[in-house]
């Protein structure tokens, strides 16, 4: 499996098929030989800030940053053992209620969607 050509930027689907995110970076690990292994996805704007580096990376990691709940909170994680199958999408093994929400999408539900006339109405 090529990192960056089956799993960043991918659309994560639950097992519902409701989108989840996309894989905005990766968390390897070393065995004991010093072989990386994936062990679990990275999403939200920070970490694709982080992976895009330079002055355009800057800018968006310290946007999703600044915007946050809490600018120290980790990362949306979602473990390799979640995963049940890679093709034109990321399928996981778990409903999307049952990961943690991304810090960003927390602060803009919080602070500006929920402020519009009508928005927590459902239709």
């Amino acid at each position: 499996m090529l990192i960056g050509f089956d799993l960043l930027d991918r659309q994560i689907i639950d097992r519902d098929g409701a989108p989840v995110g996309k894989v905005d970076d990766v968390e390897l690990t070393y065995d004991d030989t010093g072989t990386p292994h994936v062990t679990a996805l990275l999403l939200g704007q920070a970490v694709l800030g982080d992976r895009i580096g330079g002055r355009l990376g800057r800018w968006i990691a310290g946007a999703a940053r600044r915007l946050s709940d809490s600018p120290d909170r980790p990362p949306m994680r979602i473990s390799i053992d979640l995963v049940t199958h890679v093709d034109s999408a990321v399928n996981l093994s778990v409903n999307r209620a049952l990961l943690q929400d991304p810090p960003l999408e927390t602060w803009l539900r919080d602070h500006l969607i929920q402020r519009i006339p009508g928005a927590t109405h459902e239709s």
